[in-house]
């Protein structure tokens, strides 16, 4: 079971599902309220801790580099996109630009691997 969990075709997939648990527990911090909060703030740490965990596997075939960029633009362009939905962030023109950039970064690292 141990292979098949690192195998090169499920590395792409435990770091989207890794990307997802950091934008969970990005999101998961504004309602901790500072860690004051105990469910949001147990839901957060979980999060966390899957999060590194899911990246760990797919580092076992992916490049270093290319997985924790990936990993960190998948957090960046959800919470940010969640930030504006469910806080009222500001959703100009430029920002959104600048997450289609981050956007094509992923999308370039994920075909040059």
């Amino acid at each position: 079971m141990i292979a098949y969990m690192s195998s090169p075709g499920l590395a792409w997939a435990w770091l989207f599902l890794a990307g997802l648990l950091e934008i969970g527990w990005a999101i998961g911090l504004k309602y901790t309220e500072g860690f004051t909060r105990f469910w949001p703030s147990a839901l957060t740490l979980v999060s966390m801790a899957a999060s590194v965990l899911f990246l760990g596997l797919a580092l076992k075939n992916l490049p270093l580099g290319t997985a924790y960029a990936i990993w960190t633009g998948i957090g960046t362009i959800g919470t940010a996109l969640l930030g504006m939905w469910l806080f009222g962030e500001p959703a100009t023109a430029l920002r959104l630009a600048c997450i289609g950039l981050i956007l094509s970064g992923i999308v370039g690292l994920k075909l040059l691997s």
